[in-house]
């Protein structure tokens, strides 16, 4: 489609929604409230902490590491083995949500990685979520838990290992590109271990700023009665609490909470420590900067930070928008009721694997709030099966990070990713279902 004529479709569709969309009628208002509100949310709570340290990483990914040594350990032919395990664990040592990991995702992609190895990584970071699991485990019983782990860690290597194959010969021709066209490394004096601390820190930064919030809790209200459980999760209105010994979630007004204690544990000590933890990595960081690097380098990392922060933001903005004009927040209504997705995710046929494993690829789950999401599609009649399938697709994709992939990959392969990932998750979800009834 050549520029114009894309313009012209781009006017055409807006005249097109300014003119018949009835945005007197009550579920549109409240479905446009409700993006604006999941906007807002997500700004508050995903991008000061959590999306400008990933472009900082990504910026320094693409400035200070070398492109070879890219291509040696996660390039298509490096060896399976060891390209796969460094994917996987990096991302699964980040931890964070589907949209976090897209600067560090675009970042090692677009300075030579394989798209296999690159794809394990992108699945790997929001899927293969330690705490995550371990809470699924907890709230949603241990064979939740446990099928929740194996399917996360082998769709981050098979879905890698399919893209590879798929677009093997295309991906080869760009590694080659890549290699011949390789600028200058500025920084080829630089021992390794510098540029391996100096990520390290900033990867520490990011990690130990966003720690999650402990599992074990006692919540005192206002009323003056205390529960002690599970946190199964927490919206920007509603703590879902678990009682100790017994089955039932309680969703408690977050106005109605006067205080919230954790169960002492090395766990709960860091997270109560995680700011003073992250400032003493931010002062390692300056030091580093100071000693080890010229002034044009910290510009040209900036540059490339923003770079990042240009390709990304605009799409996870407008897919935030979308997502939360078509789905909303748990609890709050948008233009798809919840009720509509619960009522077709009953049992464990085929349809209702698919169904929920197309939905949660289209919802956004900011990090653990699909456990409570999730049981309230349970509590309206949802199947085990379809249960695991939306874990599994759910974390891993958003339509925001869908439309940030597209930028970075291209339509076709952001289609193949998206299907492998839906059509795993299905399957996944049909056996589960089978094996547990």
């Amino acid at each position: 489609m050549s520029k114009q004529l894309r313009i012209f479709a781009i006017l055409a569709a807006a005249f097109l929604f300014a003119y018949f969309v009835p945005f007197g009628h009550p579920r549109v208002s409240a479905a446009i409230g409700e993006a604006f509100a999941m906007l807002q949310e997500y700004a508050r709570e995903h991008v000061l902490l959590c999306l400008v340290p990933a472009f900082f990483i990504a910026g320094a990914i693409a400035v200070f590491i070398k492109q070879g040594s890219v291509i040696k350990y996660l390039g298509s032919s490096a060896r399976k083995v060891v390209a796969y395990t460094v994917a996987s664990v990096s991302g699964a040592v980040l931890a964070v949500c589907s949209c976090t990991v897209l600067p560090l995702f675009a970042g090692i992609y677009k300075r030579g990685a394989g798209l296999g190895p690159a794809i394990a990584f992108l699945y790997s970071g929001p899927a293969i979520n330690v705490l995550a699991i371990i809470l699924t485990a907890r709230v949603l019983g241990v064979e939740f838990g446990i099928a929740r782990a194996i399917g996360a860690i082998l769709f981050a290597i098979l879905i890698g290992l399919a893209m590879h194959f798929l677009f093997r010969r295309e991906e080869q021709s760009r590694e080659q590109q890549a290699a011949a066209v390789a600028p200058q490394e500025i920084l080829e004096a630089r021992p390794l271990w510098k540029t391996a601390a100096f990520i390290a820190v900033m990867i520490g930064f990011l990690v130990f700023v966003n720690w999650g919030k402990p599992g074990s809790i006692s919540v005192q209200t206002t009323a003056g009665t205390t529960i002690t459980g599970t946190r199964v999760g927490q919206t920007s209105s509603v703590l879902s609490v678990r009682p100790t010994g017994t089955d039932e979630v309680f969703a408690i007004p977050i106005d109605t909470v006067a205080d919230i204690s954790y169960a002492p544990s090395a766990y709960t000590s860091i997270y109560e420590s995680r700011f003073y933890i992250a400032l003493g990595f931010l002062a390692v960081l300056l030091v580093m900067l100071l000693l080890w690097f010229r002034r044009p380098e910290i510009k040209e990392w900036g540059a490339s930070s923003w770079t990042y922060a240009k390709l990304i933001l605009p799409y996870l903005f407008g897919g935030v928008l979308l997502a939360g004009f078509l789905l909303g927040r748990p609890g709050h209504a948008a233009l798809i009721p919840e009720s509509w997705i619960s009522g077709l995710v009953g049992g464990n046929s085929w349809g209702a694997n698919a169904i929920a494993s197309v939905s949660g690829a289209l919802m956004y789950f900011a990090t653990l709030t699909e456990l409570p999401i999730l049981q309230g599609l349970q509590g309206a009649g949802m199947g085990d099966g379809p249960a695991l399938a939306l874990l599994l697709a759910g974390p891993a994709l958003s339509l925001p990070n869908m439309l940030v992939i597209r930028k970075v990959l291209g339509t076709k392969k952001t289609l193949a990713y998206v299907t492998l990932v839906c059509i795993a998750a299905m399957l996944t979800g049909k056996l589960f279902g089978v094996v547990v009834s």
